[in-house]
């Protein structure tokens, strides 16, 4: 089996573009983490991470014993120009292209959700060929998970963020039956205050 966790609460103001920056967690990290530990196998031997702090301490609070292979390729998507810039000030000639085809075209100085998914499915098709010694953890972004969802399920990625809601902390268990992946959500508690990913304009 394959865990995919994502991160907790980052600490940063709400309405933030952030995506590769590195940032710390909050006051509330490990009691959020664990939350998380009570939906976790004892079995998990494997334990792959972004290189991001907000990823690679959670690792260490969940794993203080297994050895962590960070990879960057399960970094969050580049934010470029946009990284710690108010998402209710960036330009709107940059911003509104980009919301309308936000798969195919890049965040100046940045990806697109397309050369996200093309680095996270070459970074997962290693992980899935890696179960022969127990379970694995994963622990990545927001942006990465549903990658991997949609890589597994065919969906396409234009819908990953409407089909897959998923909140800070969340937890969710891969299986493999039959050559095929299958999915359950075992934690996924939103949060007080709802993220912003996208001007306020486009959540009219």
């Amino acid at each position: 089996m394959i865990y995919l966790i994502r991160h907790t609460t980052p600490a940063i103001a709400g309405g933030m573009c952030y995506g590769q920056t590195d940032l710390d967690v909050t006051e509330s990290f490990h009691s959020e983490a664990e939350l998380i530990r009570q939906h976790l196998s004892c079995d998990i031997s494997q334990v792959y991470s972004s290189p991001l702090k907000r990823c690679t301490l959670l690792a260490q609070e969940l794993f203080p014993r297994r050895s962590l292979r960070l990879m960057e390729d399960l970094m969050e998507i580049h934010c470029g120009e946009w990284e710690m810039r108010a998402w209710d000030e960036l330009p709107p000639e940059e911003v509104n292209p980009w919301m309308a085809d936000f798969v195919r075209i890049r965040i100046p100085g940045g990806e697109s959700y397309l050369d996200l998914h093309d680095r996270v499915t070459r970074c997962w098709n290693a992980i899935s060929e890696d179960q022969a010694a127990g379970d694995i953890a994963v622990i990545a972004h927001g942006g990465v998970l549903r990658s991997i969802l949609s890589r597994i399920n065919d969906t396409p990625l234009v819908d990953s963020f409407s089909l897959y809601s998923l909140h800070y902390g969340c937890v969710i268990r891969l299986l493999e039956v039959e050559g095929r992946w299958q999915y359950e959500v075992l934690w996924n508690q939103a949060p007080a205050e709802k993220e912003q990913h996208k001007p306020k304009a486009f959540y009219r």
